[in-house]
């Protein structure tokens, strides 16, 4: 079966890798969607990030969507339902587990993963047999290329619940990549009131007023566009930081009122802040990693169209042609979204 794998930074391959006959319990399923997501571009042009560093080639992709191609006796699903694969795979026996905090199981297996080694291939290849705890049925009506979007809004619906988001709040994010966006049309559906999107690039943040950002600011061309809402300690109940960057963090911190939250999304390696304001003001700032019952909320939510992903998609490529695609979705000024076709 077609896979797309990874060898070192800059050594992507199209290479074959068995999808065998599924178990009792398991599942194959033949993937029609994948959406390229930061970690796989980190991979693919530096070999990891932080920490996590590529010691053997690994299948890479975890934003997935597609159709059962065969099913084992006891797992209720039979050929053609269209699915989504949940990409964790928690052990469902830790301590984490039984608490409901599935995304930090201590025996988590995450698809496309090099945390641990042997690393946890992908789901960027024609067919991949899973348990079938990991899949999600698609309502009717709900197409593939939305569905791969299941994965995303996840863990931008895991930030908004880790920022207490709800009716009638202001709200501010920052970094308008993907999952910013995402994170942006969680906010919006869970009630914010007002929210606020910056950006160092002028497109995304286009993007982000089409979304529903009742404002935004192109720290890019204004660096001091955040300093209006400074006044009075803080005009923001809440913020998404989703780029990463230290610079970010810290602005957030300067524009959220006293005892508000933060949560930092993006991951862009250790970083200090202004522990001093932090303190003084009372912010809380929590982290926000990966995503647990959110990922079938996300189906649903997908499913009934009331959160629509669609104007983030800038092209689908066929899988033989990943490398193109790579390099599409690594230029922002170009592409938010890309997805592979297999």
């Amino acid at each position: 079966m077609t896979a797309i794998v990874i060898h070192a930074a800059g050594d992507l391959r199209i290479e074959d890798r068995p999808a065998p006959p599924p178990g009792p319990d398991e599942v194959r399923v033949r993937v029609r969607r994948g959406g390229i997501c930061g970690s796989d571009l980190h991979y693919m042009r530096h070999g990891g990030f932080g920490p996590v560093r590529l010691a053997e080639p690994m299948v890479l992709g975890h934003e997935v969507a597609g159709e059962v191609e065969d099913a084992g006796a006891e797992t209720g699903f039979a050929p053609g339902e269209a699915v989504a694969i949940d990409p964790s795979l928690p052990c469902g026996a830790c301590r984490f587990c039984a608490a409901g905090a599935t995304q930090h199981c201590t025996d988590m297996r995450f698809f496309g993963s090099a945390m641990r080694r042997p690393h946890i291939h992908g789901a960027f290849r024609s067919a991949i047999t899973v348990p079938a705890r990991q899949l999600v049925r698609l309502p009717a009506g709900l197409a593939v290329e939305r569905a791969a979007f299941a994965e995303p809004l996840a863990v931008g619906l895991h930030a908004a619940t880790r920022a207490g988001i709800g009716p009638g709040m202001r709200v501010i994010i920052a970094g308008m990549g993907p999952i910013g966006l995402l994170a942006l049309l969680a906010a919006r559906h869970r009630g914010a009131a007002e929210i606020v999107a910056c950006d160092v690039l002028g497109a995304p943040l286009a993007l982000a007023a089409r979304l529903g950002a009742t404002e935004t600011v192109d720290l890019g061309r204004e660096p001091d566009g955040l300093a209006r809402f400074a006044e009075g300690k803080g005009w923001f109940d809440a913020g998404i930081e989703a780029s990463g960057a230290a610079s970010s963090l810290a602005g957030l911190i300067g524009v959220v009122r006293p005892q508000g939250r933060i949560v930092q999304l993006g991951l862009g390696g250790d970083m200090s802040l202004p522990l001093m304001a932090l303190v003084s003001k009372e912010i809380e700032l929590a982290g926000a990693f990966r995503f647990g019952p959110e990922f079938a909320e996300a189906v649903a939510l997908l499913a009934s169209g009331a959160i629509d992903p669609d104007p983030l998609l800038s092209a689908v490529l066929p899988a033989e042609r990943a490398a193109e695609a790579f390099a599409l979705a690594a230029d922002k000024a170009r592409a938010v979204k890309v997805q592979l076709a297999f």
